[in-house]
């Protein structure tokens, strides 16, 4: 779901500049020096440096915290940088959609990773009759099991050095199999227990956290959409701080608007504790941001 799609003239600049002097790069990639690869956001950035080590050169589109990708466009420089690419990293289901775009621009041979398909998410929630939810970084096993496929795909490229890349995998998936662990034990305490969101960024984290999420779907499309709700569901919403708050009250930092911040106020009427959660790093690499996240949650539900 794209809030903000490139207009045809950026558009028409990137393919130009996709087609102008880098697309050869990728046609032969080199089988010297690192491996380049091309992330998204620094969230998929990170995740391939786990796995890659000093054998790849991760280039992050996105690395702004402040920016909301599913707004983002794309520039001359970042079609250079897919061209050159021998590895493409990206969330998929129309989340970033620049990054096919590029791809498709760029021509040539690399391996492309969607991670939405990797996750194998969208089925299970099609035969339930559930909207998908794009946001799968926020999916531990997703993580894990991309990283290992990352591993399979640069063990083809380099087999010299494949096992190292498997090696640098398993103790990445052993991390973020800590992290599940503290979300298991976090869900022990808590049954019957209700979080309200701003859009459905972490939403996969806080059902393994075992939290119940009562945010009207309509206000969390919404805001996802860049769109205001209706007054009825913004008023829905801002009941659940009133007569039985919620919990917890999860912000996405990076989708504040005017109407998130009468959610915010809200919930600090009522009390309730706010956790921030964004879409790309506020930390140094995935594991702490995401390990500091769920701390984060952990606390906000102790207090």
């Amino acid at each position: 779901m794209n809030r903000l799609l490139p207009t045809t003239a950026t558009l028409a600049v990137v393919l130009l500049s996709a087609s102008c002097g880098s697309g050869d790069l990728a046609a032969t990639p080199s089988t010297g020096g690192p491996i380049r690869i091309v992330a998204s956001t620094d969230v998929y950035g990170s995740i391939a440096t786990a796995v890659g080590g000093d054998a790849v050169r991760v280039t992050s589109i996105i690395s702004d915290s402040g920016s909301d990708p599913l707004a983002y466009e794309s520039t001359p420089a970042d079609a250079t940088a897919v061209a050159a690419a021998q590895v493409v990293l990206y969330n998929g289901n129309g989340y970033d959609d620049f990054m096919p775009q590029l791809v498709e621009a760029a021509g040539g041979s690399r391996t492309v990773l969607d991670a939405s398909e990797v996750s194998g998410l969208a089925p299970t929630a099609e035969a339930a009759g559930q909207e998908f939810n794009e946001h799968v970084w926020y999916s531990l096993p997703t993580v894990k099991t991309l990283a290992m496929t990352l591993a399979t795909d640069l063990g083809e490229q380099r087999p010299a050095e494949a096992a190292a890349f498997t090696a640098n995998a398993t103790a990445f998936t052993q991390r973020v199999d800590e992290l599940q662990a503290s979300l298991a034990r976090l869900s022990s305490n808590t049954a019957g227990r209700r979080a309200a969101v701003t859009e459905p960024l972490a939403n996969y984290l806080l059902q393994d956290a075992g939290l119940e999420n009562a945010a009207p779907e309509k206000f969390q499309e919404a805001v996802e959409e860049g769109e205001a709700p209706s007054a009825a569901v913004l008023q829905e919403m801002l009941n659940l701080f009133v007569t039985d708050p919620v919990d917890v009250l999860v912000l996405n930092t990076q989708t504040e608007s005017a109407v998130t911040d009468q959610v915010l106020q809200a919930a600090e009427r009522a009390g309730v504790p706010v956790v921030r959660m964004s879409e790309t790093l506020t930390a140094p690499d995935y594991l702490t941001w995401m390990g500091g996240q769920i701390d984060a949650l952990t606390q906000a539900l102790d207090g």
